[in-house]
């Protein structure tokens, strides 16, 4: 999703890809309307468009790796896993994202099964924070207990691997 704030989406990835020297070229899901104070909307682009977008960069230009971010409805997550598995883009990290850090939800409900069904199983890595985790996994996720619980869920969906963040943790 593109932050019309600059502070997180594919505005934030593409500043940590440049720091490291990476050229990063961009599919866009959605444009949020937000800034520091959090999301007060968004609009989708159509799915088709997304899946499009992927194929035009992957086919002509190349790939060596690929990540996810806010994605928002289930027929983008179809349509981005189906372009995934067409154009072979391997090394695919899936930042599952569900809500803002202020609390806005950026994945619908309905999503949820197509991103555990469709698009998990082609990641390399899936990188959840405590409440993504939860959301996967099906239960609550707090304890150090409940993180490697859901991990190990989540692998089970088929990714080659999880990364379960405990950043939004207390303490």
């Amino acid at each position: 999703g593109s932050d019309s704030g600059g502070g997180a989406g594919i505005q934030a990835d593409l500043k940590t890809f440049q720091a490291l020297g990476v050229f990063g070229m961009t599919a866009i899901t959605a444009v949020t309307v937000q800034n520091t104070e959090g999301v007060s909307g968004y609009v989708e682009l159509p799915a088709a468009t997304v899946g499009e977008q992927i194929r035009a960069v992957v086919t002509d230009i190349g790939a060596d790796a690929a990540k996810t971010g806010m994605l928002s409805s289930a027929p983008i997550i179809e349509e981005v896993a189906e372009a995934v598995a067409e154009t072979g883009l391997s090394n695919l990290v899936v930042d599952p994202v569900f809500v803002s850090k202020h609390g806005h939800s950026l994945l619908r409900e309905d999503a949820i099964d197509a991103l555990r069904t469709r698009l998990l199983p082609l990641a390399m890595l899936v990188t959840p924070n405590l409440h993504e985790a939860a959301g996967l996994a099906g239960f609550p996720v707090a304890t150090d207990q409940d993180m490697e619980k859901a991990g190990q869920a989540i692998l089970e969906l088929g990714p080659g691997a999880v990364l379960v963040k405990g950043g939004h943790r207390e303490g």
